[in-house]
């Protein structure tokens, strides 16, 4: 998100017209959007990679390359500002994500596969980076203050959606698809649907956006001016007191988090001759797509509902316990390889639910740290932090797995929780920040 974002919208634009529109009738679809191309980068391919034969190795280096968008992101946010509307951004952008799809769909049948995919892929990312900046800051001009709060639980619900979308729906139906049309056909086919989709998503769009009156770029001749602003915008944040500390958090607290999301998938479709579980693509979807999903959901909103009451600090390593221990479960599954797909349910299950929970313990502190005067800029600097700690162990997650096989790497992963607890250490957080009563009496 941008600067920007953080404009009151007028409450009725010049001619005495409202021209926001009715939210329910375009947030839930534009945050179901937004979510789509996420996690069909971020996770749809590494299941689509591995069953197409790619090794291990180069999944992950790949596929933890396509978080680079996000990573800059906030660089080039302004961009967005200064250029057309944020509504013209978010219908282009769809197109984009659509094209997109579509391309990693008609390359999946050729000889070379995996380097044209990950071109459209890498489209895929960089659409959808560009989406979220003009999406978030869309939301604030297109709502008024109060819809604004009334609907940040509906966009989130409905990003939930699109996560049980893509990873559980799209990689079922692709499963689906394997055995009467073959594996590459069976993802390109899945592909084209989710593109066919995603072009009428525009197409709908394009017609239910509302039109605030301060959805317009910002004049070019004050291009210099902001430009100068974004610049100590980013500089501001570096100037942060105990900055080395934030950015060991903000890089290290998902450390092993980063390790496993990249072989998880991987280890639940590799053979039980190399140390997997050999489930089906189907399964996968179901275990990964609806019950994982469902228990990371259920997680994350326990451990907002908890910080609530008692603030962050209270909840801090308790937090960091529960993203990181509940990896134990992957040791289990590695050692016993147990064929009861309840029992690979009922780990997923564990380790998501912890997952849930303690990542409310990471955009909490981003919130603190962003609070001030460029709070919206530093937010999005923190997304892209967050970005670059999934990216960075995720590059070699596969190398490392390759060489130390499953039950090994999965004792590996445990051993890099360390940097998490040694990371949340050195942070210090106000016992007020984060709880009810304190947020009531400060309003």
């Amino acid at each position: 998100m941008s600067e920007a974002t953080s404009t009151t919208p007028s409450e009725v634009p010049p001619g005495g017209t409202d021209s926001r529109g009715k939210p329910w009738y375009w947030v839930p679809s534009l945050y179901f959007a937004e979510g789509i191309p996420n996690v069909i980068v971020v996770t749809v391919s590494v299941i689509m990679f591995k069953k197409l034969g790619i090794s291990n190795t180069k999944i992950a280096l790949y596929t933890s390359w396509l978080y680079l968008p996000w990573v800059i992101k906030p660089f080039w946010s302004p961009l967005v500002e200064l250029v057309r509307t944020k509504r013209w951004w978010i219908v282009s952008m769809q197109l984009l994500i659509g094209a997109g799809l579509a391309g990693v769909g008609l390359t999946l049948p050729s000889d070379n596969f995996l380097q044209y995919s990950l071109v459209f892929l890498w489209l895929l990312a960089f659409s959808s980076a560009t989406h979220d900046i003009a999406a978030d800051g869309f939301y604030m001009l297109g709502l008024s203050e109060h819809d604004q709060t009334w609907f940040v639980g509906i966009r989130s619900t409905f990003y939930r959606a699109a996560m049980i979308t893509g990873q559980g729906l799209l990689v079922i139906l692709a499963g689906n698809l394997e055995g009467p049309l073959g594996i590459a056909s069976a993802w390109a086919m899945t592909f084209y649907i989710a593109a066919g989709f995603f072009l009428a998503l525009a197409a709908y769009h394009g017609v239910s956006l509302p039109k605030p009156a301060l959805d317009q770029p910002r004049r070019t001749t004050e291009g210099g001016d902001f430009l100068s602003e974004s610049l100590e915008t980013f500089a501001a944040f570096f100037r942060k007191k105990e900055i080395i500390s934030i950015l060991a958090f903000l890089l290290l607290y998902r450390f092993a988090e980063a390790q496993l999301a990249k072989m998880a998938s991987p280890f639940l479709l590799d053979k039980r001759s190399l140390g997997g579980l050999e489930l089906g693509t189907t399964e996968v979807g179901v275990v990964y797509g609806t019950v994982g999903i469902a228990m990371l959901t259920l997680g994350g909103i326990l451990g907002g509902l908890a910080a609530a009451q008692k603030g962050l600090r209270f909840w801090l390593w308790g937090m960091a316990f529960a993203i990181n221990l509940p990896n134990v479960v992957y040791v289990f599954l590695a050692y016993a390889q147990p064929e009861s797909l309840a029992a690979v349910n009922l780990a997923v299950v564990l380790e998501q639910f912890g997952y849930g929970f303690g990542f409310t313990a990471y955009m909490l502190f981003s919130l603190y740290i962003s609070k001030g005067k460029h709070e919206t800029a530093h937010y999005a600097l923190c997304t892209g932090f967050m970005a670059l700690g999934m990216m960075l162990p995720g590059m070699a997650a596969g190398w490392i797995q390759e060489r130390l096989g499953y039950q090994h790497f999965f004792l590996w992963v445990m051993l890099c929780t360390i940097p998490s607890f040694v990371a949340c250490w050195f942070i210090t957080v106000d016992a007020s920040f984060g709880r009810r009563e304190d947020a009531e009496q400060a309003a």
